[in-house]
Formats: C-alpha cells, structure tokens, sequence
C-alpha cells in the first residue's frame, strides 16, 4: 500500500528535524504508542495499541531512522506484529521552509499490512492509516516552538 501526504508545521526546518528524532516527542505525538525505548543510533523498540474497525490490539516493533539529512530529510523504517497481523512499512519524510512561514512536510513510502487486519480491506486500512498521521502530525505541531 503506497502512503503519501503533505503537512504543515508551525516550526523552522532545524526545529521541526530535531523534533522528529527525539524519541519522547515521537513517543507523545504517535497515536496509541505506549512506549517508544532507544534500543540503539536511531533505533527504538515500539509498543503500541491499535484500533482497526472492529480489531484492536497490542503492537510490538522497531522503529529506525536512517539516512540522515538534517534539516532537510530522514527516512523511517517501521515494522510491528501482535495478534491482530503485522505491519512493515519504510517513508522518506522531506522538510522545506514554507513561504508563509513554517515548514511543509512531505511524506511517501510503502506499507505492508498482513493477517486478520489485512482482512479488514484497503479502504479502511488506507482511511485509518490517514487518521493517524493527520494525528501524529496535528500532536507534533502542539510541541513549543
């Protein structure tokens, strides 16, 4: 499943990088994360409930960030399971100076979605997949400047 998207953020592009790398930001601004642990450089263990229509369940994964570009772009890699299925997913998150001030985020990647929550369909797979990063990035955005 391909994911894409813009964003808006109220930050200058140094600011809004850094707080995308730290891991306590990162951890408040996902959506359903219960804990995001440091396991290594750019490397943290995920835990993390999730709602899908009518499945719902705990989550545990890695999350790395890789090639750095700072303030410019990073990509993440994302991978979970638990007893509702599996996700893995990769995106390259760019970060460019808006002229009216702040940042514009854009973001593409892949995601692949398997077990009882493929079953639930694309169209709500991709639909739920639009909430949360509306969330993440609509939390990241309440983050002091």
């Amino acid at each position: 499943m391909k994911i894409a998207g813009t964003a808006k953020l109220p930050f200058t592009p140094e600011r809004a990088y850094a707080l995308m790398q730290d891991p306590l930001i990162l951890a408040k601004a996902i959506p359903g994360c219960d804990a995001l642990d440091k396991t290594g450089d750019d490397e943290y263990r995920l835990k993390m409930k999730m709602v899908l229509a009518s499945l719902s369940g705990s989550f545990e994964g890695k999350v790395r960030l890789t090639a750095p570009d700072p303030p410019n772009s990073f990509r993440m890699l994302v991978e979970g399971s638990g007893k509702i299925g599996f996700m893995k997913g990769e995106g390259l998150i760019k970060i460019t100076a808006a002229p009216d001030a702040g940042v514009d985020i854009t973001y593409e990647g892949d995601a692949q979605i398997g077990g009882t929550m493929a079953a639930v369909g694309n169209r709500m797979i991709d639909m739920t997949a639009r909430m949360l990063i509306k969330r993440f990035f609509e939390k990241l955005a309440s983050e002091p400047a």
